[in-house]
Parts: structure tokens; sequence; C-alpha cells
């Protein structure tokens, strides 16, 4: 007997679904893949509610007509609107109670993906399917009544052509299953805060990932070789790639609209063992502007002495200010910040970025276009003649980009810039490497910041710990070193979607440059007298900041090394 057909419990005495019309559906469902519920209405002749009420006298379920439904409060905080529209099922909050409100009784996988995915007590409830969208789409447009209105005007005024409306109302109109999954998972990851979605075709199933606060949390994993395809497909389509072409990788891109507001995607199709996998790259401009606006050093989360000393560097008339961290650790924010609170209106400041990823209101910023022969170099030269007073180069990848950066920041410009290096010692090498020349990288280089973001401990479910003595010795420390300290870790709850972690801050190591550590430089010097020296000026490292926010219980041990090599 099928996990279906066990749910099948004896009707009345009249009952309004005969167990001959149960059971032949059942079967021809499961023969041929069409929805129960679809063979249940064209065999029985009911539909909506009368349906609901007649699979509910036979399954015992409770059953919701359209207003009892419709009465009760969305627990969006348990199970995501996108997530309830992508499959069919809402819970919604009655007094003390939470109730699983599904339109197919028959779907044990939903009964377990639930109760694996909620930690709360359910009441299972039955509704028809068609009052369970509206409900839906009743709340999603009582949040926001003007999305649709707010999105077409946006389309009009957006470059770049026509953009597809996202909403649940548009979701759970889509009639394509695969076309409603991926505007599902995108929507769900817009609202969650993702940065990334990830889709990996495994052996004979899809998985769903977002990047949040920088590490990849699993969604979901879909079974079916075809679905993959399907997806992958979708994609392709939305970013007007070739849906044939499976063997080499692909880039793209495409716009959607939410709330008002044009969202990018930047889309990387990359072939595989197995298929092909999709890195959705999500480019909210215009919320990342809003953001940014007033930004300020002090907002970002370093340590006050960070603060004052990266304020004084960003006041000098010229020089250079190196920031440097791996992908993803928040340098362009931090020269943002820097660039914004000394920006008076009565300096020049020009930009070169590899994209421009928000805008700076008073600021020239140039997009590098490779493809038309615009590099950093390139660009740099014709900023020159631009009279700047303050320049910012996104990165410095070359040798070429940075001597005239070192050659601009020698001729009376500040130069705020970036490059890729695992610490401030790291940088001296690279610049070496490079073939720049010591004496007058020194003499134009004000200071390196190193910078990483530290995901901190949900505040909604943490909890005091006492950290295994195993984890306390791994991480270089002694356990009567850190009797004072407050261990804090989250549980998981839907506030962090289960992560344990909520919002990230900046740590940094930073490294003023006086006339000692400029000769040792010079000279050469190893690695461990520079840091000596660069202690002995007042600099923290990394790794004592991230234990500080260790000791306050505001981020785990397991973060900190994450995060940071042991010192």
């Amino acid at each position: 007997m099928s996990a279906a057909e066990e749910l099948l419990l004896p009707g009345t005495q009249e009952p309004t679904l005969s167990d001959e019309v149960l059971r032949s559906a059942l079967a021809e469902s499961a023969a041929g893949g069409r929805p129960i519920l679809d063979l249940l209405a064209q065999r029985s002749g009911l539909e909506g509610d009368a349906l609901a009420r007649a699979l509910a006298e036979v399954t015992r379920y409770p059953v919701l007509d359209g207003p009892s439904l419709m009465a009760l409060s969305p627990a969006f905080d348990l199970l995501g609107p996108a997530e309830a529209a992508q499959r069919g099922c809402v819970i919604v909050k009655r007094q003390d109670a939470y109730l699983a409100v599904v339109s197919d009784p028959f779907k044990t996988s939903i009964r377990g993906w639930l109760e694996l995915k909620v930690s709360q007590p359910l009441v299972w409830h039955l509704a028809a399917a068609g009052e369970i969208t509206a409900y839906i789409a009743k709340y999603e447009q009582d949040l926001s009544a003007m999305d649709v209105a707010q999105v077409e005007a946006a389309a009009a005024t957006a470059p770049g052509g026509e953009m597809e409306n996202l909403s649940l109302a548009t979701i759970s109109a889509d009639s394509s299953p695969i076309v409603k999954l991926v505007h599902s998972t995108v929507y769900d990851a817009l609202k969650a805060g993702a940065s990334d979605i990830h889709l990996e075709t495994r052996p004979g199933a899809l998985a769903i990932r977002y990047r949040m606060d920088g590490v990849l949390v699993h969604v979901a994993t879909l079974g079916g070789a075809d679905l993959c395809e399907q997806v992958i497909s979708r994609v392709k389509v939305m970013s007007e790639l070739d849906i044939a072409e499976r063997r080499v990788p692909q880039d793209g891109r495409f716009k959607l609209g939410l709330k008002g507001r044009p969202i990018d995607f930047r889309v990387s199709i990359m072939p595989s063992v197995h298929g092909e996998d999709a890195v959705l790259r999500i480019l909210d401009k215009q919320s990342l502007t809003t953001e940014m606006h007033g930004l300020r050093l002090d907002s970002l989360g370093f340590d006050p002495g960070v603060v004052q000393r990266l304020q004084r560097l960003s006041q000098l008339p010229y020089g250079m200010l190196l920031v440097t961290g791996p992908t993803g650790s928040g340098k362009t924010t931090t020269l943002y910040a820097a660039i914004s609170e000394t920006n008076t209106g009565h300096d020049k400041i020009v930009t070169i970025e590899d994209p421009v990823e928000y805008q700076l209101p008073g600021v020239l910023q140039i997009p590098v276009n490779e493809r038309k022969g615009l590099t950093f170099a390139r660009g740099l030269r014709s900023i020159l003649r631009h009279d700047p007073d303050k320049i910012m180069v996104g990165e410095i990848r070359d040798p070429e980009t940075a001597q005239i950066a070192i050659q601009s920041a020698l001729t009376g410009h500040l130069v705020f810039t970036t490059v890729h290096a695992n610490n401030v010692f790291d940088v001296l090498g690279r610049f070496a490497h490079m073939e720049v020349d010591a004496y007058a990288f020194v003499a134009a280089l004000n200071g390196i910041l190193a910078q990483r973001l530290v995901r901190m401990v949900c505040e909604q479910c943490a909890e005091l710990v006492q950290p295994a003595a195993g984890l306390v010795a791994e991480s270089g420390l002694h356990l009567p070193a850190v009797q004072d300290w407050t261990f804090r870790t989250g549980r998981g709850c839907a506030h962090c979607r289960g992560t344990g972690y909520r919002g990230r801050r900046a740590i940094g190591e930073l490294l003023v440059l006086d006339d000692e550590l400029r000769e040792a430089i010079v000279m050469r010097a190893p690695a461990r007298k520079l840091k000596e020296l660069a202690i002995a000026s007042g600099a923290r490292l990394l790794r004592t900041a991230v234990l500080d926010l260790v000791a306050r219980g505001q981020t785990t041990l397991i973060e900190a090394n994450r995060v940071t090599a042991l010192a």
C-alpha cells in the first residue's frame, strides 16, 4: 500500500467521493504523474471548496473555506510567502496554535518537509488550492498594494527595455511549474537578503543554495534530471543565452522588477559532469545606493581606534590608502565610506571601478570597459588630466596600474585603492612581485587596512554556551585566560533561517606607516620584524580584533577560526 493510500480512512455511509474513485485516481496519478486533485475533480465533478470538503470527509482533516482562511493571520516568519506559493501550502496562526493548510492531503512529502522545517507543532487543515493562492496574493497585496504600478513606472524609466514584474501574485499566476519554481526561488532569495543564488545539478537532483552573510546556505534539493535541465534552460532564456549550448561556459544578465525598483541579475552558466550549474549574482543597485546614503566609517563595525586613524588617513592632502582582503570582504564599501565622509563638495573626486556597484552623489564614477579598451591603467591616465583632488581605483591588478597609482599619490593626489592579499604584510610582497620600486611605494603609501566581515550571533535565538576544551585549544587559547569571556551561540530560528547568525560587521588590521616602518620596508626586513614594529606603533591584528568580539559574545569561536588564521 502506498503512503497516499495509507491516508485513506473509511468515509461516512454516503461518501461524496467513493473508494473506487479515490483508488483509481491514486493509481493513475502514480503511473502517469498527473496531479491527483485534477483527476479527482474530473471524475467527481467537484471543484474548489466542494472538493476540499469531500477530501476532508474522507481523510478526517479539518477544512477551512475561503472566508475562514482569510480571517487568520499568516505566519510568514515560519514559511516564507515565496515558498508557500511554490509548494501550494501556507502556515497561519489561530490564537496560540499554528495551522498548516494544504490543498493536497496525499502529498506526504509536503508534510514531512514542513515538519522538518518548522520547529513549532502544526495542526493540519485542508483548503481549496485556489483559496490558498488567493490568501497568499491577498496578503502580498496588503503589504505592497502599489507594487504593480511602481514596477511598471520603474520599467518605463529604466534603461534596457521591458522588465518582468516579480510578485507573489505573478508567481501564483504562472502556469508553468518551471517558471514558478525559478521566480519563487528568486523572490525568496531577495526577501532573505541573499547576494547569490546557486542552482547546482547533482546526480538526479537540483540543489538550491543562497549565499547569505558570505556563507552558502542550503535551501532545497529537488529530484529529477529533467527538472535540472528545464530550470537551467529557463535561466538561459531569461538571460538571452544559447539554450542548445551545454559544453562551454556562458555569461549573461537579466532584469526583474520588485517593489518599484529594477534589480539586475548577473548570470554565470558552467558545464559540469552532471549537466550545468548556474550562479545568479543579485545586483540591487538602487537599494544599495539608498543604504550607502550618509554612509560613515563608524557604521561599519570597526573598533573606535581603527575608525579614528582611518578618518585621519582619508583627510590627508596626498598619498595612498590601500585596503586589502579577499573578494566580498567589504573593501569597496570601506573606501566609499571614507570618500563620503570627506566629500565636502570642495574637491574633485573621480573613481574608476569594475563595476560601479552603487552611486555616490557628487562623485564622477567611471566603469571599466575592457572590450572597448577602457582598462584601469588607461582610465587612470585620463583621470589625471581631469584635474582630480581625490582618486579611487577599484583594484590594482597589474604593474602598469600600480605604477600610475603610485605616481598619482606622489604628485599631490590622494589615492584610495584595493589589492588582493591576506594581510597588511602580504601587500608588500604583492607590490614587490609587480616590480614596483620599494622606495617610491613607501614614499607614496600612508596606510594599509586589511579587513574581513564577521557574522554576528543572531540576537533572536542567542544563548549562553561553554565551548568545548578542544575548540578552545584549537583556537590558540587557554581555558584560564577565557574564564571571564561571554560565549554565546545562536541555536537557529526563522529570523536567521536556522544558521544562528544574523548580519555581519567589519574587523580591521590597520598599519599606519611611520619613518621607522618605511625604512624597514626599504631594507626588506623580515615579516616578523615588520609585525613587531607595527604592534609597537599601535596596530591590532585581525585575530585580536575578532577574539574581542568573541569575548563579548557577539560572534563565536567557530566563526573567528573560519575568518582569521591563528596569529
